[in-house]
């Protein structure tokens, strides 16, 4: 990868750490964003980082290896394919907190919810469910999967904060900073006349 590309894909993540996801969905209704039933489970720092892909059911073999192949800034994107046990947990995050990942997103459940409030690393998932999935099968890793009814590629930005998650290329969330940067400004004035 060029020095050009990597310093321009930097200067994206930079720039939409100052920002909110609200501020780019004003910006672009169409943007896109995961469904309110993919939530925040711990509170904490934004979520944001380059998306490390995998698709599973209900066995977490494939979750172990997308994490052991992470990569510091990556944001593990899970599709759980509807299934109905944990795909990761308190063991998961902090792994992914001591690689300095972005966070992890599990169209699915996840589990140990408690254990994770005091995790500085944002974890999102549909649901929590004690149940932990088997360690048989590995599914697929590196794909473009459904997480929260959008489809994310490897690679997409991924983008998260208490309002939810959003997610995009390069290109789509970079024509959104300038005008996301101007409700922010438009904000700020607003709030500053309320005092």
């Amino acid at each position: 990868m060029s020095l050009i590309k990597v310093d321009i894909m930097n200067t994206v993540l930079d720039q939409l750490a100052e920002l909110e996801t609200s501020m780019l969905a004003d910006n672009n209704k169409l943007v896109r964003a995961m469904d309110a039933g993919i939530r925040r489970i711990n509170p904490g720092r934004k979520l944001l980082g380059r998306a490390r892909t995998a698709s599973c059911r209900n066995d977490f073999l494939t979750v172990m290896r997308v994490l052991a192949d992470a990569e510091a800034g990556d944001v593990l994107v899970i599709d759980g394919r509807g299934g109905h046990l944990a795909l990761a947990g308190e063991m998961f995050a902090l792994e992914a907190h001591r690689k300095n990942l972005g966070g992890i997103i599990v169209d699915g459940m996840v589990r140990d919810s408690a254990a994770m409030q005091d995790i500085d690393l944002p974890v999102y998932a549909r649901a929590v469910h004690p149940v932990a999935g088997t360690i048989q099968t590995i599914g697929d890793i590196g794909v473009a999967v459904s997480c929260g009814g959008i489809v994310v590629s490897p690679g997409d930005v991924v983008f998260g904060d208490a309002d939810g998650v959003i997610c995009g290329s390069d290109d789509e969330l970079s024509a959104l900073v300038p005008g996301a940067r101007d409700i922010m400004a438009n904000e700020t004035r607003a709030f500053a006349a309320f005092e």
